[in-house]
This record gives structure tokens, C-alpha cells and sequence, in this order.
């Protein structure tokens, strides 16, 4: 059976990207499981245009038009998947872009309606409700047709990675879920009625749990996935449990996509010490999922 081809977005050729992704595509483990693809600036005569560690409108082209070329080949079948190095949104604004990061872009350029970001790990699932908005943004952006959407996507998606029925907890947004409506109105009036809601549709869903001890339920085995009402909320968890290892999926998308659970590491590119840990784990799970298989 032949390999299934992986497209691999070297991310933004000033950070650590172009370093971790030749070290993964050459790395045995991916060699065995797929055929790797480099898509970006990634060799010397190419990196010489970027100064390592610099944000520029030129390197925020550049990992766009990688991008744009693989989700182009994944979409006409010339790749299985693609797994992501990480790009710079300040690089991104530079170059004139108006999307925040891959998520966004991916989804733009599949003309997928919506999607969802989840960082699945050995640890702990997490799926996130709202993303890149400021944390005074998210209670107006939570709204109960965002909560019955992301239950019901990640519902769907969730068979791809567990066996047998999953099951779901949602996060409350404030502390102690709440408390009844004693610490703000958003957990009774939004996610309550949507957890109702996808219950009613046969969806293993429960919650809204106060999120301080919902992430430490999920470790323990009580659900195979949380979601989580924004950003910070959800990546702490996973990134305290399993930095290096969490691997960002982006769910809703007609074409797989895996990314690293970091950043582009600045201050440490041009060096030769970047660990490809990440992007590793990240092609491991592309190509397991183009191939249809469980976890």
C-alpha cells in the first residue's frame, strides 16, 4: 500500500519553521508512515531573504503563499494532508492579510462555512468555542448559535479520533460555571440551553462545569473531549499537561489539517536547536487521519 503524501507548510521562514520541518520530513518515524512534502522557504538559498528572528511583511507572504499552494494541492488530491509549522499574525497584518492565522485561512481558502480549532493529546481533547478575540470580546461572541454549532461539529468530528459514543463536557465561562447566575448571566442563558439542546439530539454532551476542575475530570477518563469557551481557557490545560506533544486540528475543514502547539520561536530561529517534537506528532496524526484510522 503506498504512503500517503503529506504536505508540510514550513510556517514563517523567520522563525523556527523552515529548522523543525526538514528535521521532521527527514526524521525515520515520518519517513515509514508517509511521504513528506515541503511546502516554503526551507533551504539556505531560500532562507537568505529572512533574517532569522525578524517580523516582516515579506515572511508573512511567504508562509501565506505556502499555504495557499497546499491547501490547493490537498483539495485536488495531489496531498493526503497537511501539517503546519506556525506563523506569525503580526507578519501576516504586515503583508496586508486580514486573517488571524491558518484556521481562518484554511477555512477561507476550502470554502468551508465553519470550523473549529481542537488540540488533541494523549492528556487531554480540547475543542475552542471562540479563538483570537480579545478576552473582553468573548461573552458578546458566545452566543448560543456558536455553542449549538460547536457541539454539534465536534459531535460529528470526534468518532475520526475515539472509539465508540464520545463523550463531551462544555467549560463554563465563569468561575464556578456561574453559580446559578450568581456570577454572571452567560452559563443559565447561553451554554446551558445549547447542552440541552444537543442532548436532546442524542449528543453525549454535559455541563456547563465550573472550568477549574472540568480539564482534571477529562484527564482522569470521565470525557473524551472538552470544550472550551476561549482561548487561554482551553490551552492552558493542554499545554501544561503536554507542550510538545498537543497536536491543532482544525475540525469542519474537506481537507485534513494538523499543526504544532507552539509558536514560531523567535528568539531561539537560525540557531539549530529548535525541537521538531511537535510538527512530528502533528504529521504522525495527519497521516493517521488520512488514512481513516483510530486512535
Amino acid at each position: 500500500m503506498a504512503k500517503p503524501r503529506i504536505g508540510i507548510t514550513v510556517g514563517d521562514p523567520a522563525g523556527i519553521g523552515p529548522e523543525i520541518a526538514v528535521k521532521a520530513a527527514a526524521d525515520p518515524a515520518i519517513r515509514e508512515i508517509c511521504e513528506p512534502v515541503l511546502y516554503g522557504p526551507h533551504d539556505g538559498a531560500a532562507l537568505r531573504a529572512f533574517r532569522p528572528g525578524t517580523i516582516s511583511a515579506e515572511a508573512g507572504r511567504a508562509a501565506y503563499d505556502a499555504i495557499v499552494q497546499a491547501a490547493s494541492d490537498a483539495q485536488r488530491g495531489h496531498i493526503a494532508a497537511i501539517a503546519t509549522a506556525p506563523i506569525n499574525k503580526e507578519a501576516f497584518a504586515l503583508a496586508g492579510l486580514p486573517w488571524k492565522g491558518h484556521t481562518d485561512l484554511l477555512a477561507h481558502l476550502t470554502g468551508a462555512p465553519r470550523v473549529a480549532m481542537m488540540f488533541e493529546s494523549d492528556k487531554l481533547r480540547v475543542v475552542l468555542a471562540t479563538v483570537h478575540v480579545p478576552l473582553k470580546d468573548v461573552p458578546r461572541l458566545l452566543t448560543r448559535e456558536l455553542v449549538d454549532f460547536t457541539i454539534e461539529l465536534t459531535a460529528r468530528e470526534l468518532p475520526r479520533f475515539v472509539r465508540g459514543r464520545a463523550r463531551m463536557a462544555v467549560a463554563g465561562l465563569n468561575p464556578h460555571a456561574g453559580e446559578h447566575g450568581v456570577i454572571g448571566d452567560e452559563d443559565e442563558r447561553v451554554l446551558r440551553p445549547a447542552i440541552e439542546a444537543g442532548r436532546a439530539r442524542g449528543i453525549d454532551v454535559t455541563g456547563p462545569w465550573p472550568a477549574d476542575t472540568v480539564f482534571a475530570r477529562a484527564t482522569r477518563g470521565e470525557f473524551d473531549a472538552v470544550i472550551a469557551c476561549y482561548h487561554d481557557q482551553g490551552l492552558i490545560p493542554v499545554k501544561l499537561l503536554a507542550f510538545g506533544q498537543a497536536v491543532n486540528v482544525t475540525l469542519g475543514l474537506p481537507i485534513v489539517r494538523t499543526s504544532v502547539d507552539h509558536g514560531t520561536a523567535f528568539d531561539i530561529a537560525g540557531k539549530g536547536t529548535a525541537d521538531p517534537s511537535s510538527l512530528v506528532h502533528a504529521i504522525q496524526l495527519a497521516a493517521r487521519l488520512a488514512s481513516g484510522s483510530h486512535g
